[in-house]
């Protein structure tokens, strides 16, 4: 064993179990969110020294041990903090009695972490943030680009989070299965921001990374079977599985960006699209209608059309403005105006997606800049349509997409 195999090994523990050894780590830290990601960067640094001779068969379990052993010898240390935890018991405030989590009312690991790092004391956006970050493992660009807001803004909002976390004493345990909904509405999107990542990641060198989408679509199946009776949680569920469907077909074989309306209706998961349809329908038949349903419904427009000129726009405009009602934001006013625009003429697009532009409400999304440069284009204004694509391919951090838009740049000059 040398360095130079031990290194693939330690980015790949890293890239898959950063965010889970990260969240583990926090419960031993007396909630200080920075003492613990200084331990688990101590412990990747140690094993980089020491798996040089040997890799360890569990080598997940050994940096989580490390960190740990490290947390625990760091608080000790600390002379106005005593230990609160041994092994699985969460540390608490020295003043309150010690409380059990009742680690079996949610089933799996990740989960329970979700929850238990979204604590209501906390405001809901840093609640899902800091569990981005510490959970899913994503780094501080990537959710500053979820949030829409500079990343030094989003930065400042992590540091708060986790000193209020540590000032406050707020506990790390998993809540009863009667508080799960006080905290679903974070969770809930905490899974969507997620599996948006792995559906079109902001900085890899992929447009998708199957492995967040995947983990994203697993978490959200275990909080269906928790909470069968919440209709959000099975739309969130059926709108990933439409999407996720058309995976294979999103990338050509130079793994270029391949867009809906060229895709290859073919190669989408017809199976489970069908089993997104069925979640969907289980689910509007409750009649308890939100956020994660329209999507959901508006994916399914989508994936169900035999062809990309058969698409219903006039419905899916519908639905837009229908979700807009429910969860007002930029984003959504964006895909409503490209639809209207789809639906009933690009200039009906543009008078939409300009009011959004003069309004500065999407600073820096270069999404806006290419729904208003491929409206111009169907209309035929093509200097106007340069002119957006540009902007949007110097804003476009994904390399994929940015090629992409590239391309339709070069066909019109």
């Amino acid at each position: 064993m040398n360095e130079l195999s031990v290194g693939p090994t330690v980015e790949r523990v890293f890239r898959e179990d950063h965010g889970l050894i990260l969240a583990s780590t926090i419960r031993f830290c007396d909630g200080d969110f920075e003492l613990a990601e200084d331990v688990v960067q101590e412990a990747f640094e140690t094993a980089l020294e020491r798996w040089i001779d040997k890799v360890p068969d569990q080598p997940t379990a050994w940096i989580l041990t490390t960190a740990r052993n490290r947390a625990r010898d760091r608080v000790r240390r600390k002379a106005n903090l005593r230990v609160k935890v041994e092994q699985e018991r969460p540390f608490l405030p020295s003043n309150e009695p010690p409380v059990e989590a009742d680690w079996e009312e949610i089933p799996d690991d990740r989960l329970k972490l979700i929850f238990t790092c979204g604590h209501p004391a906390l405001a809901l956006e840093a609640r899902v943030a800091l569990t981005l970050q510490t959970v899913a493992g994503l780094k501080t660009p990537e959710i500053s680009r979820a949030f829409l807001i500079p990343e030094a803004t989003m930065a400042q909002r992590l540091v708060r989070a986790k000193r209020k976390i540590r000032d406050a004493g707020i506990p790390y345990c998993t809540p009863a299965k009667d508080q799960l909904p006080q905290r679903l509405r974070a969770v809930l999107s905490v899974l969507y921001l997620v599996f948006k990542e792995g559906y079109a990641s902001s900085k890899s060198d992929a447009l998708i990374r199957p492995d967040l989408s995947a983990e994203s679509i697993r978490l959200t199946r275990v909080l269906n079977s928790l909470l069968p009776s919440e209709p959000e949680v099975m739309g969130l569920l059926s709108l990933m599985l439409f999407h996720d469907s058309r995976r294979e077909a999103r990338t050509g074989s130079e793994n270029e960006l391949v867009t809906l309306d060229h895709q290859d209706r073919k190669l989408w998961n017809h199976a489970q699209i069908a089993e997104a349809s069925t979640i969907l329908d289980v689910t509007l038949a409750l009649r308890r209608p939100g956020a994660f349903q329209i999507q959901g419904a508006i994916a399914a427009l989508h994936a169900t059309s035999p062809s990309f000129a058969d698409t219903d726009w006039d419905q899916i405009a519908a639905l837009y403005r229908g979700l807009f009602k429910v969860q007002p934001s930029p984003v959504v006013a964006m895909n409503a105006a490209v639809a209207v625009g789809m639906a009933r003429g690009p200039e009906h697009g543009l008078r939409l997606l300009h009011h959004l532009e003069s309004r500065d409400e999407l600073p820096g999304n270069h999404r806006l800049h290419a729904a208003i440069a491929d409206l111009y284009q169907r209309s035929g204004e093509l200097d106007k349509a340069s002119r957006y694509y540009r902007e949007a391919v110097s804003l476009c951090s994904n390399p994929i997409e940015r090629d992409y838009l590239s391309g339709r740049l070069r066909q019109l000059i």
